[in-house]
């Protein structure tokens, strides 16, 4: 590993910053000023799930043509436009004086933020990587965690002192200042795909289709059923979190210190799913990914004490260590690498939507008197399903493989 690390830290490192920045337009970072935003705007939850919904289907929709430039263009020219987007969107939200105004901005933030710097990483490091794919994109993933573990915290301290706005300037400066510099940096110099396997390597890519024939394939629809359950339930937990912290009497200080539990626990698990990867490949494992999240819904509902919160994290934590590096590795397995980026706009786009829809179905039940605990407890029942439905269909892409 250190001497991975020592001959590939440019390429790592850059797609590391990548996730790490992505935290300005991911679910969690945008419901730290959710209560904020409702009260200047006079929303509800459900309204506020509504506009977050909204906002977000309308960057799903965009990604898919977006997000094929990186199809036609290196990842450091596509990175010198979506940094700057993304600060800009920063500055959006925190001084939108309409609601209308409001809606573009998260568009733009789940758009550059969660949508085209996630797929950015996660595209440039599956098409360079064959035989290590699971290591290398095992070790972009922490970028994600760390965001989630310095972020939070470091939000509520700026904006206890200086207001929430504050918090949004300040992560914009660091996006121009420090991100965009350096991942230009980074990844100025391209990386020539290599493999020490080369019988690993041709096993480990799936047959090139085109975008058509993937959105004419039953299986990615099948693997869609798994797919789309981590980001659907983490959005709607970490979207209402001012919510379940008030309606259990939770400290929020002692809500947010519970994200490094996950934080590390996903780095750990990342690391491990990324051998596991190398070794078996991520297609035999997409049966068993999904039960740390089904066991962390469980606890959502069931759980009422802090402590339960921080079972949670811990559960969600090991399910995304997996999720994120499976994911990473597994579309050039089952689509190949030649059409990659368009590929994988099209499942980050439905992944952008998942996490549009859970904000505002739940908020909509919230409003409606279905509690979100509740709501987790069948939430997990979909992610036993999943389970099942992925199992049937990792042997068919298998067989699909060892045809072609």
């Amino acid at each position: 590993m250190i001497s991975f690390l020592r001959d590939n830290a440019r390429w790592i490192s850059g797609g590391f910053l990548l996730t790490f920045f992505s935290s300005f337009g991911q679910t969690f970072f945008i419901g730290l000023s959710g209560e904020e935003l409702r009260d200047k705007f006079d929303l509800t939850d459900g309204e506020f799930g509504g506009i977050y919904m909204i906002a977000t289907i309308g960057s799903a929709l965009t990604l898919p043509f977006l997000g094929r430039v990186l199809d036609h263009m290196p990842g450091w020219k596509v990175a010198r436009f979506v940094i700057p987007s993304l600060a800009l969107a920063c500055l959006a939200i925190a001084f939108a004086p309409s609601l209308i105004l409001l809606v573009a901005a998260i568009f733009a933030l789940r758009l550059f933020g969660q949508g085209m710097m996630t797929h950015t990483a996660y595209t440039e490091i599956g098409r360079w990587y064959v035989a290590n794919r699971g290591r290398a994109t095992s070790l972009i993933v922490p970028g994600h965690q760390t965001g989630e573990a310095l972020l939070p915290i470091s939000f509520t301290i700026v904006a206890v002192t200086l207001g929430w706005q504050a918090g949004w300037m300040i992560g914009a400066g660091l996006l121009v200042v420090f991100a965009l510099p350096m991942v230009l940096h980074l990844w100025r110099e391209e990386r020539a795909p290599q493999s020490s396997d080369p019988a690993l390597a041709s096993a480990r890519l799936g047959p090139d289709m085109t975008v058509a024939q993937v959105a004419s394939d039953p299986i990615f629809y099948a693997l869609l059923t798994g797919v789309l359950a981590p980001p659907f339930i983490g959005t709607t937990i970490f979207f209402h979190q001012d919510y379940l912290i008030e309606l259990r009497g939770y400290n929020a200080l002692a809500f947010a210190a519970a994200f490094p539990i996950m934080a590390i626990t996903t780095v750990t698990f990342s690391l491990v799913s990324g051998a596991l990867i190398d070794r078996f490949g991520a297609i035999r494992l997409l049966p068993f990914f999904l039960i740390p999240l089904c066991l962390a819904s469980l606890a959502v509902g069931l759980l009422t004490p802090l402590w339960g919160i921080y079972a949670f994290m811990f559960l969600v934590g090991l399910s995304y260590g997996f999720t994120a590096t499976l994911l990473g590795a597994l579309w050039p397995e089952v689509y190949g690498v030649r059409n990659l980026g368009s590929v994988r706009s099209i499942a980050v786009a439905a992944s952008v939507a998942a996490t549009a829809i859970g904000p505002g179905l739940t908020g909509y039940l919230i409003d409606r008197g279905t509690s979100l605990p509740t709501q987790m407890i069948y939430l997990s029942a979909w992610c036993a399903g999943a389970c099942v439905v992925l199992a049937f269909t990792a042997p068919l892409i298998l067989k699909r493989n060892a045809a072609q």
